[in-house]
């Protein structure tokens, strides 16, 4: 029995410390993970706003003109675009809301868009995780697992907006870039 508690005392705390070494180390990869992503050219983003009661959030990468024509150009019009860069956008509620009429569960949805000259289609999409473009440059969204999709009015911007933005307001949320603005009512 003495040998059985001398070696429990020898053997827990190597445990612990081997514990402690690889939190350490997971953490020091995940840290690494983030900051690798800071250093992107589309650096991640997020939005977050309430409307009503519902608490949103939208994570994104934003990228930037860069000099380039960006609608009808880099992103040509009437193709389903991941709106943002890198991973597919990702739309988070905490409540059911309406999204320009159409019911929309509450829940975590990828976000793409379909950008056109005067009008855009959205899309909410029950498949999240995904990086946004598939090889070869086509949007990586499944048609079949889109939950919610309906047109906007495309806003023209007076001034150009470099870097693709989110934002809310009372009455729903939005994006600009380049000359774009787009906004979604939210009930």
């Amino acid at each position: 029995m003495k040998n059985l508690k001398n070696l429990t005392r020898k053997i827990f705390p190597a445990k612990v410390l081997a514990m402690m070494i690889v939190c350490f180390m997971l953490s020091n990869v995940l840290h690494a993970q983030d900051t690798a992503k800071a250093k992107r050219p589309s650096p991640p983003a997020i939005a977050m706003g309430k409307i009503g009661d519902a608490n949103i959030a939208i994570n994104y990468s934003s990228p930037s003109v860069k000099g380039r024509k960006i609608f009808g150009g880099k992103l040509p019009y009437d193709t389903v675009w991941r709106a943002g860069a890198n991973e597919a956008t990702i739309f988070q509620t905490d409540k059911d809301i309406t999204v320009e009429g159409k019911k929309l569960p509450a829940g975590k949805y990828s976000f793409f868009a379909t950008p056109g000259q005067k009008k855009w289609t959205i899309f909410f999409n029950s498949e999240t995780g995904q990086w946004g473009d598939k090889p070869g440059g086509a949007t990586n969204m499944d048609p079949a697992k889109t939950v919610v999709s309906f047109d906007v009015k495309l806003k023209t911007l007076k001034d150009l907006q470099e870097r693709l933005e989110y934002y809310f307001t009372n009455d729903g949320f939005g994006l600009r870039w380049e000359y774009s603005d787009v906004f979604i009512k939210v009930k």
